[in-house]
């Protein structure tokens, strides 16, 4: 097939995926099709295998990205050894990294459903090791005494819950800034975990 006159390999992979980002959050991933994908980005349908096997692979392919990159952004933040101040880094971080990719965030949370075992397998380890990141800081503040947790695990699930759903109701023109949010955030999850 015929390339679209203004197409060209470097810049139609990634204008897929923005695309595709779009319209997965805007409609759901079961709703969109392949050639609105395609229309969306102004290329023709078959123009899309080029970039990705099937619309399953461009789903997981975006999923996966997003959580290396959330991984790899906490990875380089310098939390300290206090789990109390790595407490408040992570709440902090959470909101940060989130606010900035609200498509991206709901696609990975909302679209599980939707990904072939597989697929679900390689996301859910790597949300597990987003997730085992909070556990072990909840752990250390828990064995040095500074909070009370019946259970570490449940109560990392319950922080990263509500840290994520700022993602739904937070609008830059509000009356908070995203700094305020996040240090009211804070405030309730040190209290939630006793510290």
């Amino acid at each position: 097939m015929a390339r679209t006159a203004g197409s060209d390999a470097a810049t139609t992979g990634p204008r897929i995926r923005a695309a595709a980002q779009r319209l997965f959050a805007r409609h759901g991933y079961a709703a969109v099709s392949m050639r609105q994908i395609a229309a969306e980005v102004g290329v023709q349908a078959g123009a899309l295998y080029n970039y990705t096997p099937d619309k399953q692979s461009l789903l997981f392919e975006m999923m996966r990205a997003h959580l290396e990159e959330l991984l790899a952004s906490w990875e380089a933040e310098d939390e300290g050894a206090d789990p109390r101040a790595a407490l408040r880094a992570f709440c902090h971080f959470h909101i940060r990294f989130h606010l900035a990719r609200p498509e991206a965030v709901f696609i990975a949370y909302m679209e599980l459903r939707n990904l072939e075992p597989g697929n679900f397998e390689v996301i859910e380890g790597l949300r597990k090791r987003y997730e085992t990141a909070l556990e072990d800081i909840l752990r250390a503040g828990k064995a040095e005494g500074v909070f009370t947790l019946v259970d570490t695990k449940l109560a990392a699930l319950a922080v990263i819950a509500m840290l994520t759903g700022v993602t739904t109701w937070y609008r830059e023109e509000g009356r908070l800034s995203r700094e305020r949010v996040a240090e009211i955030y804070w405030d309730m999850v040190r209290r939630a975990v006793g510290a």
